[in-house]
């Protein structure tokens, strides 16, 4: 929000220097009748007033050749006033500073607003895509960025942005870390992540965090620092190149259902809720095939790693994860039922 803060400092500071010099005239002008024309203060005031605003009344003492010398220069001086009041007017207006300014604080109100976003810290190479999945799911994010130029290519998308520091409490407060799902690291330096990282959990210990590494030891250190997930992108590049080399369709497929927005079907991850009629239940029983016509591919007890085989026996406890294929109609209705609703 530095920005919005330049932008009403420099507001500001020019209506002072209008006012104050509007204030010095009226002073200047009263001291001058009552000592040249030896008017009363209060019409001295008065006479000093209409001449700076050209209401165009009459004296309402006879002046002499000094008194309407000093009313002429007090005239020039107030039309320098109304000039330079003017000019900053016309510039703001015309270089689009006070739209900026409009624009800076409506988003200021969007964020204080915002709940159960995400924020993605660094775009670069990877925060760019994870903005873009993110907003093809329909899911509120806001992007930190030290470059002013990045942070300006996100808003003329239509994204919410700030130029900050992700590793800065004060930004990330500005950001909505208090409200906010989960965020993303994906500062270009593994040592920035980090830094992100201890930042974001110091202030929410209950966050969501993903990570990126670009090196594989550096997982180990940002896991300590308290990354829920930390993603290798050049690791996951090479395993994909590899399974396209072996598998080349199941590759494809699984691309097309993870990503492809257009696609009938597509895997999801449903969460069992507390109060959900499915707690206590074994796969078997719950029939979600015959139920939902979804597929479960997966399930993930609480704090047990992932069954990528689950038999009709396997009991579901309130905060499993049901790895699923269906299509969006069919999981919409499994994760009302899942939860509870």
């Amino acid at each position: 929000m530095e920005r919005i803060e330049a932008i009403r400092r420099r507001t500001n500071r020019r209506l002072f220097i209008a006012l104050a010099a509007l204030t010095g005239l009226l002073l200047i002008g009263t001291a001058g009748y009552h000592i040249i024309a030896a008017m009363s203060p209060v019409d001295a005031l008065y006479m000093a007033v209409i001449t700076l605003t050209t209401v165009g009344f009459g004296e309402i003492t006879p002046l002499g050749p000094e008194g309407r010398l000093f009313t002429i220069a007090l005239l020039i001086g107030g039309g320098g006033v109304a000039a330079y009041a003017l000019s900053t007017l016309t510039e703001m207006i015309f270089s689009g500073e006070w739209q900026m300014y409009l624009n800076l604080r409506r988003q200021r109100t969007m964020l204080a607003q915002l709940s159960g976003h995400t924020i993605v810290c660094g775009y670069g190479r990877v925060g760019r895509h994870v903005a873009d999945e993110l907003h093809a799911q329909k899911s509120p994010f806001v992007v930190v960025d030290m470059d002013l130029e990045k942070v300006e290519r996100v808003r003329n998308l239509g994204y919410m942005a700030i130029q900050g520091n992700g590793a800065d409490e004060e930004d990330l407060q500005v950001a909505g870390i208090e409200r906010a799902a989960s965020l993303v690291a994906t500062a270009s330096s593994d040592a920035e992540n980090v830094f992100i990282v201890l930042t974001a959990r110091a202030m929410r210990p209950d966050l969501v965090i993903v990570a990126r590494a670009n090196y594989d030891d550096s997982e180990d250190k940002l896991r300590r620092a308290g990354a829920t997930r930390v993603i290798l992108p050049y690791r996951i590049c090479g395993r994909r190149m590899a399974a396209t080399l072996a598998r080349p369709g199941v590759a494809d497929f699984l691309d097309e259902v993870m990503h492809a927005s257009s696609l009938e079907f597509l895997i999801d991850q449903v969460p069992i809720g507390s109060h959900s009629s499915l707690v206590g239940k074994t796969l078997g029983e719950t029939s979600l095939r015959a139920a939902f016509g979804v597929t479960v591919l997966a399930v993930q007890m609480p704090g047990m790693p992932i069954d990528t085989s689950p038999g009709a026996d396997t009991v579901l406890n309130a905060g499993s994860l049901l790895i699923v294929l269906g299509t969006r109609e069919q999981i919409s209705a499994l994760l009302a039922q899942a939860s509870g609703e």
